[in-house]
């Protein structure tokens, strides 16, 4: 069924894929809230271009208080909530951050959903929640089995606005999107490693042989469906956002090499991270029937994604010096 849904409070909306949810929605007519502490993986600048559109707040979701008052102000119709610390080997080294707002900060907005009645919730979960799998695509009712601290706080997220489902009627509907890239994604992440170290001629390091599978998602076709699953998504559903399209991360290190231009002699493989999880990828098939599926190819997607932050070298020294 289709739900237009007007007012829309966005958590996380200042970093890397809740901006883009951001810029399409200001695009297509909704009017937008964003809610984010401004972390160091969050930047306004993301929003430079749809600044003057959006009410924006600067608020850490583990602030119930702050939170409140920004509902009570806004009287939003729904919620996307993307905020979360995401990092798995930040993860690793200091499991408190994602303790605090990946689970405490998610209950905090669970119950303002529930005081205010909202029509619907989107959660944005992770294919990490399920664990590895060597073949095969993940389907929405498999068990989730997290491996690292990072997916172990999102499954605990998951159980959350589930409970919160059954137990009060909250409308909730949780996405689980495979591994995003694409423009403005912080420096930390695997894709812009590669690029902006090649294009210093620096190292590049690869975990263990670089054996890894992951399947990657343009950050621009993420967003679209999220939208996709605010209007049309059943509450009480999951949603997984794929693609398919896998590549190895030592094949996609050598990718982008090539198109920069640049010699494999960079590659610098390092000790493999603590349960470091070997492929997972998910099918996809309840999200088609809802009418979405992926527009930007790998191919493509990359060329972009490599032009922007050759273009965008200040931002990405700016944000490595800003962590």
């Amino acid at each position: 069924m289709y739900q237009k849904l007007h007012k829309i409070i966005v958590t996380g909306g200042a970093g890397f894929i809740g901006s883009e949810f951001v810029r399409q929605g200001v695009k297509n007519g909704y009017r937008i809230v964003v809610v984010d502490n401004l972390s160091y993986a969050g930047d306004l600048a993301r929003l430079k271009d749809v600044r003057s559109h959006i009410k924006f707040y600067k608020v850490d979701i583990s602030q119930r208080e702050k939170l409140e008052a920004v509902f009570r102000k806004e009287k939003p119709e729904a919620m996307v909530h993307f905020a979360a610390e995401t990092h798995v080997d930040r993860s690793i080294k200091d499991a408190k951050p994602f303790l605090s707002t990946n689970i405490l900060g998610t209950q905090n907005l669970i119950e303002l959903a529930i005081k205010y009645s909202l029509k619907k919730m989107v959660h944005i979960s992770t294919d990490e929640v399920y664990g590895q799998s060597t073949m095969g695509w993940f389907k929405e009712t498999d068990p989730i089995q997290p491996r690292n601290p990072y997916s172990a706080t999102k499954a605990s997220a998951e159980l959350l606005v589930n409970a919160a489902r059954v137990t009060y009627g909250l409308p909730v509907v949780i996405v689980r999107p495979s591994n995003n890239y694409g423009l403005w994604q912080y420096p930390e992440k695997f894709l812009p490693v590669i690029i902006s170290s090649a294009l210093k001629d620096q190292p590049i390091p690869v975990y263990g042989k670089g054996a890894q599978i992951r399947e990657w998602l343009h950050v621009s076709d993420c967003a679209r469906a999220v939208f996709t699953v605010l209007e049309k998504g059943k509450p009480g559903e999951v949603y997984n956002i794929g693609t398919k399209f896998e590549s190895r991360n030592i094949d996609t290190v050598k990718r982008i090499l090539k198109l920069l231009g640049k010699g494999e002699e960079l590659i610098t493989f390092v000790p493999d991270r603590p349960g470091h999880d070997f492929r997972y990828s998910v099918a996809w098939e309840k999200l088609k029937k809802l009418g979405w599926s992926p527009r930007v190819s790998f191919k493509d997607g990359i060329q972009q994604t490599i032009a922007w932050y050759t273009k965008n070298q200040a931002w990405v020294e700016k944000k490595k010096k800003g962590s």
